[in-house]
């Protein structure tokens, strides 16, 4: 994670001009326009959803310095203020929530990722590092978003801290995404290696994300409203920065101050659903037989208030500001861009051709068919907030450059052994998308990239592409379906003109899922 987190430029300059190579100047003109204005709007992106300014818009404190406002509630500080936290984006936000209580924060523990002090000092982030003699103590853990033994120290502390409040008190909880994996506290006897075990067999039989997180909180003290319960009777106001798609609180890293919705039967019968009821280890049948005799029944959360303070939702809307700006009809596509890659690239491939012909207004452009099978694509990624037709004829209507910015998470499934994430992975197969038809005379661009400054194990954001990308591909001897059937995304973007399509953007400092940038302009 250190290494990964290392400062480098967003979107490499200098080759810039060479990017466009064996196209008309003016479609290289055109091409280096589009791509640095694709680094603008996603640093902008970017740039609206961290952590420090949108935790102090959260929180005020009245004049006479006593009462701590959040939203429409208050709460009375007379040196009873606590703070935990935990997530990509917490160092931040931690800071930031010091930098406005200091003067009443008696305690505090964050967990986060391994490597990042460093990674915002070497950046010059001095805003997100916490002040010498910072009453908040820092465990750092969870290298390659994995919990491991120091994120199992971390959650421990934070346990502590939270058991030895009093009805008094008041616990400020920090989450983020990346959260889940820097909180592991199995219960015992089940330990850390049992429970990944166990998470791991699930996932490997196909069981869904909202399976493996029913079973994460099952087995977990502090998930699923766990934590909430042991800072019981403290009031408890968490602010939590979404990476999750539609801010469901209890999902965002596992809903620890949000009371489970599930209980030991829905755990069996997703064991039994998977065949995985008789492997399961001797300490994991005795938590989930204890948790079904426990005659305290499922707890409730009554003496917490959870405040969603960022999301995708405040980046997209930053990115479709600054298109217009710089002159774009801009409309968000969609705050809830998930569904395979593959799929998600077929849509936005065929987008951009449907779109484009509007654009142009062109007879030969996209088919009935075309638009038909773009409709059925969207319909089967069940996009909730996307409202195709009103995209489509404000593309007919403006006559000019377009961007459509949009947000999520897209799933990759892994067959090969190569190196790389979603948003290279989905930029490789949007570009191999928008080389399998002529688009006329209009230039394209696409970019995805991760509001967190890392694409799984790489030092990359994202990428970016445009049509030309298969074209040249092959003249430089990369065969785009042969890295894709590895996943080797990353490999694939570093051997292409020398690296010039990564965007790199070193450590942001907070998390909201991913940003698309999709740009159409008539030539």
């Amino acid at each position: 994670m250190a290494a990964a987190l290392q400062v480098l430029p967003c979107l490499v300059r200098a080759p810039l001009r060479q990017l466009i190579w064996g196209a008309p100047m003016a479609r290289l003109a055109s091409g280096v326009a589009l791509a640095e204005h694709a680094q603008q709007l996603f640093e902008s992106a970017v740039g609206a959803v961290q952590p420090g300014p949108m935790l102090q818009k959260a929180l005020s404190l009245d004049p006479d310095g006593r009462t701590l406002k959040v939203r429409d509630r208050s709460f009375q500080l007379r040196q009873n203020l606590y703070l935990v936290g935990f997530g990509k984006a917490v160092l931040g936000m931690a800071a930031a929530a010091e930098e406005l209580l200091g003067q009443h924060l008696v305690q505090g523990v964050i967990s986060v990722p391994k490597g990042i002090r460093a990674a915002m000092e070497c950046a010059g982030k001095q805003e997100m590092l916490l002040k010498p003699h910072s009453r908040v103590q820092v465990f750092e853990g969870a290298e390659n978003n994995l919990p491991d033994h120091d994120a199992l120290r971390a959650a421990l502390a934070i346990q502590q801290l939270a058991e030895g409040l009093t009805a008094d008190d008041l616990l400020l909880v920090l989450i983020s995404g990346g959260g889940s994996a820097l909180l592991p506290a199995p219960i015992p006897p089940i330990t850390l290696e049992e429970k990944q075990m166990l998470t791991k067999l699930l996932a490997a039989h196909g069981a869904t994300i909202q399976e493996l997180n029913t079973m994460r909180k099952a087995l977990s003290q502090l998930k699923g409203g766990g934590l909430a319960q042991a800072a019981y009777p403290a009031q408890v106001v968490s602010l939590i920065l979404s990476d999750v798609v539609g801010d469901p609180v209890e999902v965002i890293a596992s809903g620890p101050t949000v009371a489970s919705a599930h209980n030991v039967q829905d755990c069996l019968h997703i064991l039994n659903r998977y065949g995985l009821r008789a492997a399961l280890p001797r300490s994991v049948k005795t938590v989930l037989s204890r948790a079904d005799s426990d005659p305290r029944g499922p707890h409730t959360c009554g003496h917490v208030l959870n405040v969603i303070i960022g999301s995708n939702m405040l980046a997209l809307a930053e990115a479709q500001k600054q298109a217009e700006v710089l002159g774009y009809r801009a409309m968000v596509l969609s705050t809830a861009i998930q569904g395979d890659v593959k799929s998600v690239a077929q849509f936005y491939g065929l987008l951009a051709r449907v779109a484009g012909a509007r654009l142009i207004s062109s007879t030969a452009g996209a088919s009935v068919e075309e638009d038909a099978k773009l409709h059925e694509l969207a319909a089967e990624l069940k996009l909730p907030d996307l409202k195709l037709e009103e995209v489509l004829e404000a593309v007919a209507e403006a006559r000019g450059p377009v961007c459509f910015p949009a947000g999520g998470e897209p799933t990759v499934q892994l067959h090969g052994s190569g190196k790389g994430g979603r948003n290279q992975e989905l930029a490789l197969r949007v570009g191999a998308e928008l080389g399998r038809w002529p688009l006329g005379p209009i230039d394209v661009l696409f970019l995805s990239g991760g509001t967190d400054g890392q694409d799984g194990p790489t030092e990359a954001a994202g990428a970016w592409v445009m049509p030309e990308l298969t074209i040249q591909a092959a003249a430089e001897g990369l065969d785009v379906a042969t890295f894709l059937d590895h996943n080797d995304s990353y490999t694939f973007f570093c051997c292409l003109q020398d690296g010039a399509h990564l965007l790199y953007t070193g450590p942001t400092g907070t998390n909201v899922m991913d940003t698309h940038l999709l740009f159409l302009r008539p030539q």
